[in-house]
């Protein structure tokens, strides 16, 4: 019995079949001039600036055709690489950063291209033997660490763009957000199908759950984008269904089989919006795409994946979907001399089971093979077992979406039991919150003596050795480091695998922990990490490791070989984001001139702007007004109860400051010359600026001019306060003194704008409005000077490198800088005429106050709120399987009161904070206080001495024979009869007129 699926073969003009250098998307893109090829956050790039750009990468690339390595980024460095190489005719290997160290040293590709665009030539002549129609390399979606390629040829890359064009009706006036990685087939296939037609498509790293990835869509005019089954799971817990995006034409979906009643609602918020959702599946394989779903059979048929390509024909072997097209792979690579052979495969044996509907849609309904995907990611179990035996470990696994179970034969005490789970997690990739480890006393066999994975499933099921796996004494075991155990302890918060660090209530206090502790993991953190569901960096970070340095302390175990001068120019640099230095350096510098050390004015303002601009990042990011009000307000109690704790105390042990200063209302109350009572200006701004914006937000009207206007609504506002509060028309009721927190407000809404600044002309814009309200503030141009060069830093170098000895000292400098600006001007009672004691003296009375405030006081919260709420917060109070710096900063950045089990939000009290990894954001400085004057401009800023009187802040696996029951699945004739949802049969085959 035979039935077939499949399209008349396309026909292919010259540009499929030719080489590299004819690719549709590689050559002519002059053609499409001004059209905007890419949206950057950087401004568009023209189709003819890209032209330049792949011109002039294929020139620096001219020579023999080589093995190019494309470290392959989100950007447009990424974008010109891949294209300039083809331009020039060489093979590329293109992969994601972490895997590439492992893929240069199993393939030795003969030039490198990182993802910022640096190349590197390692030789001018190829080291392997290149087969001329081999054009790229892929990795499959799997991620067991094998060094298994998939070799594509440019016919495959050409036909398949034509083909997902022809399905899709791709035009010239859509534009594509790429939700996915350019490394991954289905986001290079969006790429390469949309540059073909002279599509605009919209680079960015941002996730789906971010308000700045939807500002940017609306800002690009987005007509589609493609999503893997979790994007859609995001997709519904962000409240897609009510966001707005006229311009929005179809969604489509591949990567794994999506749960129907989640198709059919997609389905239906796109007949109500006016989109479209195509459902498709494919494989690397085959390019990428093999078979789409017609939008309108979505609702009806949420269970298939459609009809084949045009050109594309699908058989049913024993069960098993097998692809023939122009676009099935030349076969597999597993070593370099594999990249001389040509083509291996005529027809792609997926190891998916399917079945034919009465409709003639093609339904897969599981594996043949022992390949699970798990949270979106395919793991060969059968090779996951290998290579844990040879690791030492004598296990079984088995898996299901969302799932792997991993059983072992005897007692599992904790330790041994949690280095398993390390083990299967950096083998498979998957993380950690899938991966159930099991102890049984013999493993689970079926009658015929093979092992039994359904048991074995059905045991993890039961909870045997589940999340929440205990030792033998009940002790919960300690969680190795992954970036669910960083957020279940800097936090203090049940962790998810699609949580994120803003939507579990992370701020910038948190931030600095977070970011340090992720970038042990990861390495290089991507931007918007802090938005990225806490599953996608798991899989970073199991595709990367641990980083570690040889040369220096790593922050990943803390180990470091001695120091010796003779090791300077061999410097580890690490990077980091701006904000976190530039907030240690701040509280150095206020610190050291507050001492009489030196003398270094106007930092503190700067850090007002960053907490505006980390106000926008954190407590901004949600779409819900009344959460964002409720976590606003929170910011400022935890900004406020440190202050507090030492005012108060201040003034009942020692009679320092005024009953004002304990209410923090000295800028209402206060008089207007300079004074012990206005050490604590700074707090009081931060306080009631948080508050202004809470109420604000609060309204239903600005929440729609934030929406509208992200970058307009906070300049505007900024501008508004400037001219009402600063400039010095209007008497205020209040002293008008530099410190006060209606004088400054005004800085701390233009860094709310600043967040808001994602393109090139609103960054110049917003650089120029800083000069001209920073500039005029005081009119010291040394003080004004240095806050606009801490704003423009962070505003254009949001991430920088610093010498990787230095991040331990960084790190708690940053995380602890509110606490030494609160508590460092009582120090400064006592070892007053002491410049040098008195600044080492103030920097260490504040760690120790950070970390008793940070360890004991916030876990006595935690516990009291858990008991409370009864809630389990896993993770909480232990740290994790690699340490990080084994010293007390490294519990930086804790839960807050008040946060509960849910994670509350707010900023936090080192709002005095700190910036995003990709994004940049400068690290609060406390402050630059007393020691200042707050007067009027143009007043002297005499640094005044503490005052000591009282009272005065798949794959190829064949498995299917020819001579068994063979299906072929048509694809409908013409278009009317697909919008009608027939399939005409013709002797089994059905050839749809083209």
């Amino acid at each position: 019995m035979c039935l077939t699926l499949f399209t008349a073969a396309v026909t292919l003009t010259p540009d499929l079949v030719a080489a590299t250098r004819t690719l549709p998307w590689v050559t002519g893109l002059e053609r499409h001039g001004d059209r905007v090829a890419l949206h950057t956050p950087d401004g568009p790039v023209t189709y003819a600036a890209l032209a330049d750009r792949v011109e002039a990468m294929a020139a620096g690339l001219a020579g023999t055709r080589r093995l190019v390595h494309v470290e392959g980024g989100n950007g447009a460095d990424t974008v010109a690489a891949l294209l300039g190489a083809h331009a020039a005719g060489h093979v590329v290997l293109l992969s994601a950063p972490g895997p590439a160290r492992a893929l240069r040293e199993a393939y030795a590709p003969d030039v490198v291209i990182d993802s910022r665009g640096r190349v590197e030539v390692r030789r001018e002549e190829p080291a392997h033997d290149l087969h001329p129609e081999l054009a790229l390399l892929l990795s499959t979606s799997g991620s067991t660490g094998a060094a298994k390629l998939v070799r594509l040829s440019a016919e495959n890359l050409a036909a398949n763009a034509q083909q997902i064009r022809d399905a899709l009706g791709v035009r010239a006036d859509d534009c594509a957000a790429l939700t996915l990685p350019l490394t991954y087939c289905y986001g290079l296939s969006v790429l390469t199908t949309h540059l073909s037609v002279g599509a605009g498509v919209m680079l960015t790293d941002a996730s789906v759950v971010d308000e700045c990835f939807w500002r940017a869509a609306a800002a690009a005019g987005v007509t589609t984008f493609p999503g893997v089954p979790h994007t859609f799971e995001l997709l519904e817990r962000s409240g897609f269904a009510d966001r707005e995006l006229p311009s929005l034409r179809y969604v489509t979906q591949a990567g794994g089989r999506m749960d129907p009643e989640r198709v059919c609602r997609f389905a239906e918020i796109g007949r109500r919006r006016g989109f479209d959702l195509v459902v498709m599946y494919g494989q690397s394989e085959a390019t990428a795409r093999m078979t789409t779903l017609p939008a309108h059979l979505a609702a009806e048929h949420p269970d298939t994946v459609g009809v084949p390509v045009p050109g594309g024909e699908v058989e049913l072997v024993d069960g098993e979907v097998v692809y023939r097209g122009p676009n099935v792979m030349l076969g597999y690579a597993h070593d370099p001399g594999d990249l001389a052979l040509g083509r291996t495969v005529d027809e792609l044996h997926t190891g998916d089971l399917g079945e034919l509907t009465p409709d003639g849609l093609l339904r897969i309904t599981g594996r043949r093979s022992r390949f699970v995907k798990v949270l979106g990611h395919r793991v060969d179990l059968d090779v996951l077992e290998r290579r844990l035996h040879h690791d030492g470990l004598d296990v079984r696994c088995a898996g299901r979406d969302g799932l792997l179970a991993v059983a072992s034969v005897g007692a599992l005490p904790a330790p041994r039991r949690e280095a398993l789970r390390r083990a299967v997690i950096q083998r498979s990739g998957v993380p950690r919150d899938a991966v159930r480890v099991v102890a049984v006393d013999e493993f689970p066999l079926l009658e015929n003596g093979k092992p039994d994975h359904a048991s074995l499933l059905a045991l993890a099921d039961r909870g045997a050795g589940g999340l929440a796996d205990r030792g033998a004494a009940g002790r919960a075991v300690r969680p190795a480091a992954t970036a669910g155990s960083v957020y279940a302890e800097v936090l203090g918060v049940e962790v998810q695998p699609d949580s994120t660090f803003v939507g579990l209530g992370g701020d910038s206090l948190s931030y600095v922990e977070a970011s340090i502790l992720l970038e042990a993991l990861l390495g290089q953190l991507p931007p918007s990490w802090h938005l990225t569901p806490v599953a996608d960096l798991e899989r970073m970070a199991a595709a990367t490791g641990p980083v570690t340095s040889p040369e220096n302390r790593s922050v990943a175990t803390g180990s470091a070989r001695p120091w010796t001068w003779g090791r300077v120019r061999r410097l580890r640099w690490q990077a980091m984001e701006s904000s976190i230095w530039l907030r240690a350096l701040a509280i150095v510098l206020i610190v050291g001139t507050h001492a009489h050390l030196f003398t270094l004015q106007g930092t503190a303002n700067a850090l007002l702007v960053i907490a505006g601009y980390q106000l926008a990042r954190f407590q901004l990011a949600g779409p819900d007004p009344s959460e964002r009000s409720r976590r606003i307000l929170s910011a400022a109690s935890r900004v406020a109860a440190p202050a507090l704790a030492v005012i108060v105390t201040a003034h009942l042990l020692g009679g320092y400051y005024e009953t004002r200063n304990l209410f923090l209302a000295n800028w209402v109350f206060g008089d207007a010359r300079l004074g012990p009572p206005w050490r604590f200006w700074f707090v009081e701004a931060v306080i009631l600026a948080l508050v202004v914006v809470a109420v604000l937000t609060r309204s239903r009207l600005v929440a729609w001019l934030d929406h509208r206007h992200p970058f307009g609504l906070p300049l505007v506002l900024a501008g508004a306060a400037y001219l009402l509060f600063r400039v010095p028309w209007l008497p205020l009721p209040v002293p008008r003194m530099q410190g006060s927190a209606l004088v400054v407000l005004h800085l701390f809404l233009l860094g709310w704008a600043l967040a808001r600044a994602v393109t090139v002309r609103q960054r110049v814009l917003a650089s120029l409005v800083v000069v001209g309200m920073v500039g005029t503030f005081s009119w010291n141009h040394a003080r004004d000077g240095l806050t606009i060069a801490v704003v423009l830093v962070m505003l254009w170098f949001p991430v920088t490198r610093v010498p990787s000895f230095l991040v331990p000292v960084v790190r708690v400098l940053a995380a602890a800088s509110l606490y030494i600006y609160v508590i460092h001007w009582q120090a400064l009672e006592v070892l007053w005429g002491h410049p040098v004691a008195a600044f080492v003296g103030s920097l260490a009375l504040g760690v120790g106050y950070w970390w008793l405030w940070s360890r004991p006081v916030t876990t006595a919260w935690r516990a009291i709120t858990r008991r409370e709420s009864r809630s389990v917060v896993p993770g909480a109070g232990w740290s994790w399987g690699v340490e990080p710096v084994p010293q007390p900063h490294d519990a930086d950045g804790e839960a807050q009161p008040g946060r509960g089990d849910g994670g509350d939000g707010a900023v936090d009290p080192r709002l005095l904070s700190h910036d995003d990894h990709g994004g940049g954001n400068q690290g609060r400085d406390g402050v630059e206080l007393a020691a200042q004057d707050h007067r009027d401009a143009g007043d002297q800023h005499v640094a005044e001495r503490p005052s000591a009187h009282r009272g005065d802040r798949a794959q190829d696996g064949r498995l299917g024979g020819a001579d068994t029951e063979v299906h072929r699945l048509a694809r409908p004739r013409h278009r009317e009869e697909a919008q009608a949802g027939r399939v005409q049969q013709e002797d089994r085959r059905v050839q749809p007129a083209q």
